[in-house]
């Protein structure tokens, strides 16, 4: 008799009590952290919600509907849909299809979409139809239908800016030109966001705090954190405002160089995102962040640049240009505006400046200090980390210009007595509260890359012969690209030697480089690299609580002990630098706007992709900004509509499938949300899983291989595994009676004569927010085992496996898996994998690094210890990083035999969030 799972949605059948036991442990142990959205009443969650900023419907004039009141005056009901008039401007579903695949997808030239339409007219001649039934003869014409879209259509205005200073007699080029800021209306294009109906599922509409099962605050979002109450409280003090919602806007701004090689074209963008949108939301969504202005860029001679009257004009330009571009909210700070929800209710709204994104050069400009100073803090530049840490706000700054000379003003105190900051105009905004800290910049670029890792190399060439200096940091190298593949792991072919560093190259680094120095540099080094890291994956997680922080502080402690040993062997006099210093701040900020990864400039550095240089590429380079700006409406309008069409189930399948359905007299149907164990292509490594949390799982791929024996005695010789028949009757045995202890005469264990499926990979899906995710969190990786993995050589992962409730590893035990398959037995499919184990050296990790550290298991023969083990007891992959000891590496050496070839290995807790947050340890014990 079966026995039945007994988990919500689970349907496995066991066939003993000792099977279900294995089967729960394995598939139902939960290693990650619950979501915290604050509109999912979650199990173990508890909430708090302001208690006059309560965002109430409202009717036109502003007075409260009773509850479960209808929408006032909605907006008059959209076509029905799949008509024709649903899909206006276009005909149908193919028509918006190919405007939707050539200009947002595949950024097709004006060239290439003539091409295809060409094709597309030649194949309806071919099948005897007429060529101008094709919707569009030439480009022009799609364009103008994208133009006809009126889902988003908000213009850009230009705002000429001159100077109006002193002149001298012969005045330089600079005082006499005019500067144009481009920019739109964002009240009118938040207006116009407001009516994306998907919306309603990741926007926070009241300020809120949340709090875990142990009633300890979570902070995740900006509308869970302290920032957004307080500004609540403030704005509550006024009556009227009293049921509002609060609509605060994420800020940001950074020039970048779309080509070098045609001299340093640069671009000036400012981004703005409402702050009530989820984080995930803010960097996955397309609409979350959008440019909202193109600030002027001057230019002048070298020396006119020097000029003090240049160098204030220019400032003052950038700040009257970003009031001119928040101006339209700046009524609405304290007077409510009526706007139009996803849920079609209105809502009385008040606006605020939230979190400004920016780099260190930036933040210098918006909080006009001197290069050098801190902008959230008067700490002296040549002290930066002194615990006075006295914070910085424009009422300080005031009284200090008005009572001091610009000189001491400037010497004393790093502030510019010459400009001020564009928030002094605005309701509740300082700018100095107001910057947010940079993971890009300050930690993974700064932090990281320009300073330990250029440390470390300098230290090595201060500490060794030159010849002996440059043998080690190429084999430094040549351990970074030895390391053993993983899904989404960046490979490192040449080491550290890149011609342009990217955010992405720093963090894939990150991964990998404590195992790469090992051996190389004292251990109060390793520490110092291990700590920072601690600090930077603790900041980096999704949702922090007051343990979070806590162990921040400690990691951030350690560091800032760990980093002397730089001073002490020469390689610096002192370590004040204002990217590293910010780390102080980092704490704070996230009590005031929750986590970092919401306000990170990787947010606006990949916006910069899509709204400045794509669109460059695709303009004449010839003023480009207009067309640019041409190109920036018609994808926004693009994806609104296709937002729009989704959420009326109108993008359902694909285009054939829909065309058919709807030829046929039928309504397309939305398919059921179910595991896609394909959802990534058979060559993808890692990406977003669909759908909502659910519990971790592994599937095997849906196809077997082929060319493989298809019985256990065959197989095993096929694959120089002789052992695998005798492991899996051992494996049926441990089904049959649980936890018991095996039997030494094999011929106790079951008989099997199945036939067996091979796979070369299986799919752990799992709910990693910090990570690459979908909409609810869910991650997905293939895990390999290919004999021939890109015909290249063979490739076995290494898994975490739950094999018991030991307090080390949460229980977890490293293996290699050297076969995927699948069998049935007494009419139950088993689906399994041959594992190579490695054993703990030690129940505590290296004190050095911070990381376990397994060897490969062997038995009393000297031959590794295999096991066949279901799936379900697979939570997902394992990353190992090689213990290289002292010794160089052989130039030819690849990391192809990097599993097979070293005696210890380091468990790579860094290899992504969700491995650190459940493999580290409190920073304390460490």
């Amino acid at each position: 008799m079966l026995i039945s799972c007994t988990f919500p949605g689970c349907k496995v059948k066991c066939v003993s009590p000792g099977g279900l036991k294995q089967h729960c442990n394995s598939a139902h142990r939960d290693i990650t952290q619950e979501p915290e959205e604050a509109d999912g009443e979650d199990i173990g969650f508890s909430y708090e919600r302001h208690p006059y900023l309560t965002a109430l419907p409202v009717d036109s004039h502003g007075h409260i509907l009773p509850l479960f009141a209808p929408p006032a005056q909605p907006p008059s009901p959209p076509p029905l849909p799949h008509t024709e008039e649903a899909w206006s401007p276009f005909g149908n579903r193919v028509e918006f299809d190919f405007a939707y695949l050539h200009f947002v997808r595949l950024q097709s030239s004006e060239a290439e979409i003539n091409l295809a339409l060409d094709m597309w007219k030649a194949q309806v001649l071919a099948a005897g139809g007429d060529p101008d039934s094709v919707p569009w003869q030439r480009t022009r014409h799609v364009y103008d239908t994208i133009d006809a879209i009126d889902d988003i259509n908000v213009r850009w205005t230009t705002l000429d800016i001159e100077y109006h200073g002193p002149r001298p007699p012969t005045p330089p080029a600079w005082m006499n030109q005019k500067y144009r800021v481009v920019l739109r209306d964002i009240r009118q294009l938040f207006h116009r966001q407001m009516a994306m109906k998907d919306w309603d599922k990741i926007f926070n509409k009241v300020p809120y705090r949340q709090f875990n099962s142990q009633r300890k605050r979570v902070r995740s979002n900006l509308m869970s954190a302290d920032w957004a109450w307080a500004q609540a409280d403030k704005i509550s003090e006024d009556a009227n405002t009293h049921g509002s919602m609060f609509v605060p806007f994420v800020c940001g701004s950074d020039k970048t160089t779309v080509s070098v090689a045609t001299g340093h074209q640069e671009y000036h963008p400012v981004y703005a995102s409402p702050g009530n949108l989820t984080n995930n939301a803010r960097r996955t969504n397309s609409l979350g962040l959008a440019p909202v202005a193109f600030l002027a860029i001057p230019k002048t001679s070298k020396s006119q640049a020097k000029k003090p009257a240049y160098q204030t004009f220019v400032r003052q330009l950038y700040h009257a240009s970003l009031s001119a571009v928040f101006d339209p909210l700046r009524l609405f700070m304290t007077t409510p505006d009526l706007v139009r929800c996803p849920d079609s209710h209105l809502r009385r709204v008040i606006y605020g400046l939230g979190p400004y994104i920016a780099d260190y050069p930036e933040q210098v400009w918006l909080s006009c200090i001197v290069s050098g100073w801190c902008a959230k803090c008067m700490n002296q530049p040549d002290c930066l980390d002194s615990d006075e840490n006295r914070p910085r706000t424009e009422l300080k700054t005031n009284f200090v210009i008005n009572a001091f000379d610009p000189g001491i003003v400037w010497d004393d105190f790093g502030s510019r007595s010459d400009v001020v900051p564009f928030t002094s105009g605005f309701a509740r905004a300082d700018i100095h509260e107001l910057i947010s800290c940079d993971l890009l910049h300050q930690v993974i670029k700064g932090t990281f890359k320009d300073h330990l890792v250029e440390w470390i190399a300098e230290y090595v060439m201060a500490s060794n012969p030159p010849n002996e200096a440059l043998e080690i940091l190429k084999d430094i190298d040549r351990r970074i690209s030895a390391v053993p593949a993983y899904p989404g792991l960046r490979r490192f072919p040449d080491g550290r030697n890149f011609a342009q560093w990217t955010g992405d190259d720093s963090k894939a680094l990150m991964k990998v480089y404590i195992a790469a120095i090992a051996g190389y540099v004292p251990e109060d080094m390793l520490k110092a690299v291990a700590t920072f890291m601690d600090f930077c994956y603790l900041a980096r997680r999704k949702s922090h609580t007051p343990d979070d922080l806590d162990n921040m502080e400690l990691a951030l402690d350690h560091f800032h002990c760990a980093r002397q040993i730089f001073i002490i062997t020469g390689v610096r006099e002192s370590i004040s630098l204002p990217r590293q210093h910010s780390l102080l701040h980092y704490i704070p900020s996230i009590r005031l706007f929750g986590s970092p990864n919401g306000v990170c400039s990787s947010i606006t550095e990949s916006k910069h992709i899509q709204a400045v240089k794509e669109t460059w590429r695709r303009s004449s380079r010839f003023d480009a900004l207009d067309q640019m700006l041409q190109s920036i409406t018609r994808l926004d309008k693009l994806k609104m509509m296709h937002s729009r069409l989704k959420t009326r189930h109108m993008m359902v399948g694909s285009t054939y499938s829909y065309q058919a359905s709807i030829m046929g007299g039928e309504l397309p149907q939305e398919e059921e949300a179910e595991i896609d164990v394909n959802e990534l292509g058979e060559n993808d490594d890692l990406g977003p899983a669909a759908g909502p949390r659910t519990t971790s799982s592994v599937h095997l791929a849906s196809k077997p291989a082929e060319g493989y024996p298809r019985y256990a005695a065959g197989l095993g010789e096929h694959i120089k595994q002789p052992q695998l028949h005798n492991a899996i009757r051992h494996y049926l045995w441990g089904v049959q009676h649980g936890d018991s202890v095996q039997p030494t005469n094999i011929q106790a264990c079951p008989p099997f004569a199945s036939p067996i499926s091979v796979f070369h990979s299986a799919i752990a899906r799992f709910y990693a927010p910090s990570d690459v995710c979908g909409a609810g969190g869910m991650h997905s990786e293939r895990i390999r085992s290919h004999p021939f993995w890109r015909e290249e050589h063979a490739r076995h992962d290494t898994v975490f496996v739950v094999t018991g409730d030991e307090p080390s590893m949460l229980g977890l035990t490293v293996a290699r898996v050297l076969l995927f398959f699948s069998f049935k037995f007494h009419d139950i499919v088993h689906e399994c994998a041959l594992v190579h184990w490695f054993r703990r050296v030690s129940e505590q990790c290296d004190n050095s690094t911070g990381m376990w550290i397994v060897q490969p298991e062997f038995d009393l023969r000297n031959q590794r210890t295999l096991e066949v083990v279901h799936v379900d007891s697979i939570t997902r992959g394992c990353h190992l990083l090689p213990i290289y000891g002292s010794r160089a590496l052989p130039e030819d050496f690849t990391y192809h035999y990097a599993l097979t070839s070293f005696p210890a290995y380091y468990v790579n807790s860094y290899i992504d969030n969700h491995t650190h947050e459940f493999l580290a340890l409190d920073v304390e014990d460490k």
